[in-house]
């Protein structure tokens, strides 16, 4: 089943990575932005924006950053609440990305508005981020009408010589690239999971590294559907035919489908979403995650801290 975007569109960034995707992204789709924060150097001037206030703490922890985050709710339902669609864009290895996110999915899913949410996971050597994307991609993907993750270890362990930085501008790339086809492409109501290439490659190389990518995030048995966007110009017709073949036999034509969107571009490379049922890597981040939810015991609402300000004293 594939997700109906209606408008009108609001475009919601979160964090320094959210803000500079969502800024571009607003032009792409014709919509409004929405960019929330609690460092104020990610607020831009040439949108709405929300600032979450940590008071005095220079360092807030990912949940303290939550908890802030609840004192301006209403804010953030008052202006989501005009729109009918909403597309999230957050890294999840950042902290104002992992704290924020699940605030917003959850306002969207009570006010039933469709969510489509865009996530970038971290890297493997942020170790003290990994268990907080876990967690928050799990709400996250509990809450959206569709959720496109991207991850940036996989995409390194396939290019180890890529700079961090590199990735970024990668995985920025293909995002951007999937926003500008939401309107003439159906994407899955699954998970999907968002893989890429270097530019200046040849199509069949980009080919190989995007199904590299996408292996070290998930078994090729897992994939239903996955969509090709070939970016280039006058590339042959044949190429075409041969690099959708190729893909339709390695993940199995039988149990999965292959469609191909092909736009212009002065670098040739390949951005491949594919529609994930089954297990990723992403479940191992929680190591309760493997557990059924019905067998499990939660909060309603994710974890957060918040300053009480009660005068408790050391009893003796």
């Amino acid at each position: 089943m594939s997700f109906q975007i209606k408008g009108p569109i609001l475009v919601v960034g979160l964090g320094g990575a959210g803000s500079k995707l969502a800024v571009h992204a607003k032009d792409i789709v014709n919509s409004d932005c929405l960019v929330i924060s609690n460092d104020q150097k990610d607020l831009p001037a040439d949108c709405q924006t929300i600032k979450v206030s940590t008071d005095s703490i220079v360092n807030p922890s990912m949940q303290l950053i939550r908890g802030s985050t609840y004192k301006v709710l209403e804010e953030i339902k008052s202006t989501i609440s005009r729109y009918s669609t909403v597309i999230l864009l957050a890294n999840l290895a950042g902290k104002s990305g992992s704290a924020i996110s699940p605030v917003v999915s959850e306002i969207c899913r009570e006010s039933d508005i469709g969510l489509v949410s865009f996530a970038i996971m971290p890297f493997k050597y942020e170790k003290d981020r990994i268990f907080n994307s876990g967690v928050t991609l799990k709400r996250l993907t509990a809450d959206s009408d569709c959720t496109i993750v991207l991850d940036n270890d996989s995409l390194l362990e396939s290019n180890p010589d890529l700079s961090s930085k590199t990735c970024y501008d990668i995985a920025n790339s293909a995002i951007i690239h999937v926003i500008d086809s939401l309107n003439s492409s159906e994407i899955s109501t699954e998970t999907n999971i968002l893989t890429a290439s270097k530019e200046g490659q040849k199509i069949e190389e980009s080919l190989r590294d995007s199904l590299k990518m996408l292996y070290g995030t998930t078994s090729p048995n897992s994939v239903k559907c996955s969509i090709l966007y070939v970016a280039g110009e006058n590339i042959p017709v044949g190429v075409l035919n041969s690099i959708t073949k190729m893909t339709s036999g390695i993940l199995n034509e039988n149990n999965s489908q292959v469609n191909l969107a092909v736009s212009s571009s002065e670098e040739s490379k390949i951005v491949m979403l594919s529609s994930i049922q089954g297990m990723t890597k992403f479940e191992n981040y929680d190591p309760l995650g493997i557990i059924p939810q019905q067998d499990t015991l939660d909060w309603s609402n994710p974890d957060c801290s918040i300053d009480c300000k009660l005068d408790l004293y050391q009893l003796e």
